[in-house]
């Protein structure tokens, strides 16, 4: 059944003309961000994410790129969590976050098409089939929340009262897309054009748990420097890893007018399919 799994996210994708791509997974630097630690190998970094490398290679004039690859990160360990783990990423050139939510439905729906059924799979197609709901982070405060998103922000819980308070609640009866986040939670996302205080961003969830995370792509270079120099001087304020500006994927920016990219996990996703509730059985 995984192998069937792997086959079918490829073959959708290759019907809708992307390119699988293959990039680096040891690298000298990665993207800077204060909430995820990399894991050294000598003296470089094994990648978090393959979206410096891909946005690179959109810088080049690929319209539609994807990618199943591992990646690694640092004392991530839990029943959603592993230190090693597999990340499917596409990115679009020419396209927004409204077009990776469109995406996101197609795949799923297409794989369950594929699947061997499961008496346990918690996708079956009546699940995937009903409309998925679009929910903003403001509206999910309101609702779930003990207090207000201005609140969360202010006393800088956001985080904390995300993953305890209002993800439970997302996706239980259909597939949701949280959307709109903060300005300030999104440090790669463009900001709205019709709200400054919003960035193009959303997550998808299933039954309780995250499963991807989408935006449109910030490609300023001189705002995108702003933003990692804040990342920057936030990893150095906790006692993190060494780190400095990826100056490379900072120059291809330029080369890029608007495009939209999103990372999905796929261990999780497949779990869901076999109706399991944790990535590691010994795990509570």
């Amino acid at each position: 059944m995984r192998a069937t799994f792997f086959r079918s996210i490829r073959q959708f994708f290759y019907n809708g003309d992307f390119l699988e791509v293959d990039t680096p997974v040891r690298l000298p630097l990665l993207i800077p961000e204060s909430m995820i630690e990399p894991v050294a190998c000598d003296d470089w970094f094994l990648q978090t994410s393959p979206e410096l490398c891909m946005k690179r290679l959109l810088a080049e004039g690929n319209e539609r790129i994807f990618q199943i690859c591992p990646c690694f990160r640092k004392d991530e360990i839990g029943r959603l969590h592993s230190e090693e783990f597999k990340m499917l990423e596409w990115y679009r050139l020419d396209s927004d976050y409204h077009q990776l939510m469109a995406d996101c439905i197609e795949l799923l729906q297409f794989l369950a098409e594929n699947l061997q059924e499961n008496e346990a799979n918690l996708l079956a197609g009546e699940y995937l089939q009903k409309d998925w709901q679009k929910l903003t982070v403001k509206e999910a405060f309101e609702r779930f929340c003990s207090v207000s998103l201005d609140e969360a922000l202010a006393e800088n819980s956001f985080d904390e009262l995300l993953v305890e308070q209002v993800e439970p609640h997302l996706g239980i009866s259909q597939p949701t897309f949280l959307y709109n986040y903060p300005a300030e939670q999104a440090s790669l996302a463009r900001i709205s054009d019709t709200d400054s205080s919003v960035a193009e961003r959303f997550e998808l969830y299933m039954h309780g748990i995250e499963i991807a995370n989408g935006f449109s792509e910030l490609t300023d270079r001189v705002e995108q420097h702003k933003r990692f120099e804040h990342e920057i001087d936030h990893i150095c304020q906790i006692g993190g890893w060494q780190t400095q500006l990826p100056d490379k994927f900072l120059a291809s920016l330029d080369q890029i007018e608007t495009a939209a990219g999103i990372a999905l996990g796929v261990d999780r996703l497949f779990m869901l399919f076999l109706g399991e509730r944790t990535l590691d059985r010994s795990v509570p």
